[in-house]
Formats: structure tokens, C-alpha cells, sequence
């Protein structure tokens, strides 16, 4: 490790919303305040009351690549992104806590009055628009269905309605926007929350400043539960 690496903020990434938010009260466990809100404040790099800690504010999916190359020391994202980017890039990554902050379902939902039950057998075919390709591609294989996957990043609700796919696989919290749509949730794909995320490299060379953060986080999130 080189001098100027030891005069260094750790950089946390996180994205902004509700990991943001829930993350918040786990810093304040830790003794950290934050001195802006990335809501109102164009900073990308925020400061904390800490002099030896930073956070930088990204998009949810870009966190573990931050993270993974070393531009960040630790992040925090949820299960859904972490799958897709473990998928595509293995190894870098080193995940010692689930937060159980930011829960919510990964679930396949379709047109009220769509007849799910009878298009999902051993060999049938649906075509699917998520942004959650590879957990969609695992749960659809498991049944045994084929699936052709349309890759969309925004207003996937819209897809079932204009017959650009038969079903969607995304994220449900209270449900009130496929509702709105009129979608229904047939199936769950799995249960996600957020997960603390370390650069390896950093665990090693930084680890007597990494470690306690950790720990408090664990802790933290375990009595805030």
C-alpha cells in the first residue's frame, strides 16, 4: 500500500432513493453523519462527517462496478442487480453482509385475465421483457419453458399491454403500479434486499479500516430489523 493510499477517503458507493435512505440510519449507528442529500445537491462525491470516509452517489446498477474495479472500496446494492452483474462478471467481489434494507419481490406478473397457469408447461414458450435477464432465464428454465427475452429498462408494466411480451419479470414492493396497469403478480422469483459489497483488494490493503465499518453495518442492520 502506498503512502498516498493511506491518506485516502474509503469511498462508499450508493445510489440514490430508498438503499439511500435505508442506509442512512445504519451510517448513524456507525457514528457518520452525511452532510448533503443527493436529492437536492448536484454532487456526485459527498463528504461525511467522517474525515476518512466518502460516498459517491451512481446508479443502482452501476454500484457493483464501482465497486468491482476498485473505484469504490464498498457499496451497497440489492440481490436483484447483484445477480445480474455476478453473472456477467465473476470474481471481485466479496459480499460479508445482507442489510435486509430495501426489500422487496422479484416477481413474474402478467395482463389481468392472462391464463398464466395454462402458458407455463414443459416445453411451452413465452416471450418475457425484463431487465433481470439472467434471473429470468433461470427461473424459466427450471420449469422447463422457453423463454425469449426482450431487454427493457424502464415502463416494463408497458410491455404486456401493446403485446410486446406475454408476461414481465421486475421488482414488486406494494404492487400499486401493476395494479394501476392492470397487471397481476402470478409467480415470485425470489426475495431481494440490499447487500453490503467490498472490493477484495481493498479488504486486504485496508481491511484495519474496512473491517470496523463492516461490523457496524452488521450490527446495525441487526438491531434495526
Amino acid at each position: 500500500m502506498s503512502p498516498a493510499s493511506l491518506d485516502k477517503p474509503l469511498t462508499l458507493a450508493l445510489s440514490k432513493g430508498r438503499i439511500f435512505d435505508e442506509t442512512m440510519p445504519l451510517l448513524a449507528a456507525a457514528g457518520i453523519q452525511v452532510t448533503e442529500n443527493p436529492e437536492t445537491s448536484r454532487k456526485l462525491i459527498i463528504p461525511t462527517s467522517s474525515d476518512n470516509l466518502q460516498l459517491i452517489i451512481v446508479r443502482a446498477s452501476d454500484v457493483p462496478t464501482y465497486v468491482q474495479y476498485g473505484a469504490a472500496d464498498f457499496g451497497i446494492a440489492g440481490k436483484d442487480v447483484l445477480h445480474e452483474h455476478v453473472a456477467e462478471h465473476p470474481g471481485g467481489l466479496y459480499q460479508p453482509v445482507d442489510l435486509n434494507i430495501a426489500r422487496c419481490r422479484l416477481c413474474v406478473a402478467v395482463r389481468r385475465g392472462f391464463d398464466y397457469e395454462a402458458a407455463v408447461y414443459k416445453g411451452a414458450r413465452l416471450r418475457v421483457a425484463t431487465k433481470y435477464v439472467q434471473a429470468a432465464r433461470e427461473h424459466f428454465a427450471a420449469k422447463g419453458v422457453y423463454v425469449d427475452l426482450i431487454k427493457l429498462y424502464g415502463s416494463m408494466e408497458l410491455a404486456p399491454l401493446v403485446g410486446l411480451a406475454d408476461a414481465i419479470v421486475d421488482l414488486v414492493s406494494t404492487g400499486g403500479t401493476l395494479k394501476a396497469n392492470n397487471l397481476v403478480a402470478v409467480e415470485e422469483v425470489a426475495q431481494i434486499s440490499s447487500r453490503l459489497i467490498v472490493n477484495q483488494a481493498s479488504l486486504k490493503t485496508r481491511s484495519a479500516e474496512l473491517q470496523p465499518l463492516i461490523d457496524a453495518f452488521s450490527h446495525a442492520s441487526a438491531s434495526l430489523a
